[in-house]
């Protein structure tokens, strides 16, 4: 039996640190952020859904979407976004599960999807297990400012605008508290997966 284990955090949680310590136990991560990214790449049928949708305006010249000019479309319009959404999600998802039933196939210990949106999207029921990379709000917040150089009003919008991270921790199977160093985090991650049976 694979273990499916649900990654997911809050922005500026550290979720991308931990998701590259699966390595370590040689077990796969299959990384939603980086599908979202491959299943709108010309030749995909998300591409052609996005063209046919908002034009060529959204693309560069050699053909590639342009994220930023349809980043400020979909920013200011809701319904634009749902738009968008609604194509290329089903993609993400559909790619998602084929690979995390491939990994089942081999018989793995364990795959890991590690979806930021975990909660938000709904997508519990993709996995077995959930587990949650957690930092108190006034961490959270100084890291994100720090890291996007952003102003303290727009790193709280954007904070603002997922589920809270200590929700999130109370609905999760485990949580790394990744407040201490990449070591602390580390062994909280070999003991979690110890107790899973999985190393």
């Amino acid at each position: 039996m694979t273990l499916v284990i649900g990654l997911t955090g809050g922005i500026a949680t550290g979720k991308s640190t931990v998701s590259n310590m699966f390595q370590e136990f040689d077990i796969p991560v299959i990384d939603a952020d980086q599908l979202s990214r491959d299943v709108v790449e010309p030749g995909q049928k998300a591409y052609e859904e996005i063209v046919r949708t908002f034009g060529e305006r959204v693309l560069h010249d050699n053909g590639e979407i342009d994220r930023k000019a349809l980043g400020s479309i979909i920013f200011k319009e809701e319904e634009k976004r749902k738009q968008l959404n609604a194509i290329v999600h089903p993609e993400v998802r559909k790619e998602m599960v084929d690979q995390r039933d491939r990994f089942k196939q081999e018989n793995r210990k364990a795959v890991v999807l590690d979806i930021p949106l975990l909660f938000e999207s709904e997508l519990m029921d993709y996995v077995d297990r959930i587990l949650v990379v957690y930092v108190d709000e006034k961490t959270q917040l100084e890291r994100l400012m720090e890291r996007d150089q952003s102003a303290e009003k727009e790193a709280m919008q954007r904070i603002q605008s997922q589920i809270p991270i200590s929700s999130k921790r109370e609905r999760a199977d485990e949580v790394i508290d990744n407040t201490g160093t990449i070591n602390d985090s580390f062994k909280q991650l070999e003991d979690i997966l110890h107790r899973w049976d999985i190393v």
